[in-house]
């Protein structure tokens, strides 16, 4: 399957009669990314039946809430996503730092849920996809094949998680009560930077025809999801902080590098906002910024390769983030002893706590990117930086109890000063490189090694994504995806699709 090749009309249509009248059936119609950016929009039965929906069980009407306003806050008299903002006594930096909380999203309580629709969606209503023939194959490093995994039982079809063994136990505890057969979890060796060994382990799955491979890195309707849907979200958060305070500017707009899906908002941000673009990704192994590799355990980020819809020539800045930071601030926000230094000490308020200690590892990751990119170009009051968490601390308790057990058993306030001081106050501006044209370049034709080389992409479609027009005529193809859906729900004709 060539991912240039988009849907863009029915490709099969005795599949897409069958699809119409499996989905009649099972009582399920499908929600239009444009209703996703704009959730007010959708239809008044729709939005009654998410908000009736068990967010927790595969209830298709959880399929209209992916998106970030669950949970919403108001400011300026409009809804905008759940955040928290971060005060200057825990980032050390005068710019404001505000976090979007995907922990929000049904089901998985991770945004990659979206993705996971986003491209699976353009072939279930174009009859490329047969939920009663095909398995679902997800690829992933634990979020985006859980998300997978729920649109699939949604479906009615067979989902299949691919994802390294070494990922957190509660990805693969969850993994575990929703799909269908245990031998649906697939563990290839390796941890978050092992990719290499997903591809392979799709590569053979693929030989039956029966499985259907919806590659995150490489499936274009991910980064479209995220420009759209994403990229709405947190402009519609920036305007309504920014309100009644025309000097505030959004300075930059942070997101991990993982599958690059999310780092799709910026490319919104940008030509919004003048928001620059960062991508974080661990020091450990580091391939945008030093061509380099290693493991690390920022879990859903930093995967030793450059994934085919990374907008690579728009991406402003790289900022490097340990591990060890990482970790350590779990622990920091998780536990007791860390919570009681930040209010007792630092003078946190208890929201602000709340806020912290729901942070995942990749979360933390952004907040400490975002800080190092506020340190490196000298932002004031009146810059905010905007990032995501992901998911929350919930996947990770496993981690925060190994981490621990390698400091010896015991985190106390002394521990909480040592990692508040070395982490947060001492975030410094290292590992954290301004792109220039050169940089680019280099980190554009990275992925020649991975795309052309071992997974057989054609250098000719490899080089279009070098130039914007590329990006800005892939943007197209969401008014056409909104075409598809709105036309296969009028033909299920349910009354909630009006």
């Amino acid at each position: 399957m060539n991912p240039f090749e988009l849907p863009s009309a029915v490709a099969d249509a005795p599949t897409y009669q069958r699809n119409v009248a499996h989905l009649r059936a099972r009582g399920i119609v499908l929600p239009r990314f444009s209703e996703l950016a704009a959730p007010d929009t959708l239809p008044a039965g729709a939005r009654a039946m998410a908000a009736t929906a068990d967010s927790n069980a595969p209830d298709a009407r959880n399929l209209f809430g992916l998106h970030w306003f669950n949970a919403a806050a108001t400011l300026a008299g409009k809804a905008v996503p759940a955040h928290i903002e971060l005060p200057s006594a825990v980032t050390g930096v005068p710019a404001r730092i505000v976090v979007m909380l995907g922990r929000h999203f049904p089901m998985i309580h991770a945004h990659k849920v979206l993705a996971a629709y986003a491209c699976l969606a353009p072939r279930l209503v174009t009859g490329m996809f047969d939920p009663t023939r095909h398995r679902a194959v997800w690829p992933s490093t634990g979020n985006y094949c859980r998300g997978g995994v729920a649109i699939s039982r949604i479906l009615g079809c067979h989902g299949v998680a691919v994802l390294p063994g070494g990922m957190s136990a509660e990805r693969f505890n969850w993994l575990e009560q929703w799909v269908t057969d245990p031998a649906d979890i697939v563990r290839t060796p390796g941890t978050e930077s092992n990719v290499k060994e997903i591809y392979d382990a799709c590569a053979q799955m693929a030989k039956d025809e029966s499985n259907f491979i919806l590659n995150q890195f490489s499936e274009f309707p991910n980064y479209l999801a995220h420009y759209a849907i994403t990229g709405a979200a947190a402009g519609a958060l920036f305007e309504g902080l920014s309100a009644g305070a025309p000097g505030v500017r959004l300075a930059a707009f942070v997101a991990g590098t993982g599958s690059a899906g999310t780092l799709g908002a910026g490319d919104h941000l940008k030509e919004t906002y003048g928001a620059r673009i960062v991508a974080m990704e661990p020091v450990e192994c580091p391939t945008l910024l030093y061509n380099g590799f290693g493991e690390h355990n920022i879990q859903g980020i930093g995967d030793k390769h450059v994934p085919l819809i990374h907008n690579v020539t728009n991406t402003d800045i790289v900022a490097g983030v340990s591990d060890a930071a990482s970790d350590d601030l779990a622990l920091l926000f998780g536990t007791p002893a860390g919570r009681a230094y930040l209010a007792e000490r630092r003078g946190v308020d208890a929201a602000t706590l709340d806020g912290l200690a729901s942070l995942g590892l990749s979360g933390i990751g952004n907040v400490l990117a975002a800080i190092k990119t506020a340190r490196r170009l000298d932002l004031d009051a009146d810059d905010l930086v905007l990032t995501v968490a992901t998911d929350g601390a919930a996947l990770y308790a496993s981690e925060r109890a190994q981490h621990l057990a390698r400091k010896g058993g015991s985190f106390d306030q002394v521990s909480a000063g040592e990692a508040f001081g070395q982490h947060l106050l001492g975030a410094g501006a290292d590992h954290v490189l301004e792109l220039d044209h050169r940089d680019r370049q280099r980190v554009f034709n990275l992925g020649y090694y991975t795309w052309v080389e071992q997974q057989g992409i054609s250098v000719e479609d490899f080089e279009r994504r070098r130039h914007q027009r590329f990006w800005r005529g892939l943007r197209e193809h969401l008014a056409v995806f909104d075409e598809l859906i709105a036309r296969m729900n009028r033909d299920i004709g349910i009354a909630q699709a009006a």
